[in-house]
């Protein structure tokens, strides 16, 4: 699941990219995935690397989720909600 970013409501760091919820594999050791990324965009298209925003959904081993994020959206504050399917939660992350 993926969702926009604005420049005029985050930090420029996060400005105009794509938050994405890697959902995770659950076939894979050590577990793939599970975490929330950023990609910046220019011109509709992908620029530089992908650097992860949101982690800590897999134990310390790597062999347990504990978390899953399915979806990302941005809430009219500007802070970031990630739904997590394991936790069957949804986390709000935002500036302090």
């Amino acid at each position: 699941m993926m969702d926009l970013s604005s420049r005029t409501r985050r930090h420029r760091q996060i400005a105009n990219g794509i938050f994405v919820g890697l959902h995770g594999s659950w076939n894979r050791r050590p577990l793939a995935g599970y975490k929330v990324i950023f990609v910046r965009m220019e011109n509709g298209r992908p620029t530089g690397d992908a650097f992860d925003v949101l982690e800590g959904f897999v134990s310390e081993n790597q062999q347990r989720a504990m978390g899953r994020p399915v979806g990302v959206a941005i809430a009219r504050d500007g802070s970031l909600l990630v739904a997590d399917d394991i936790g069957g939660r949804v986390w709000r992350v935002g500036r302090r």
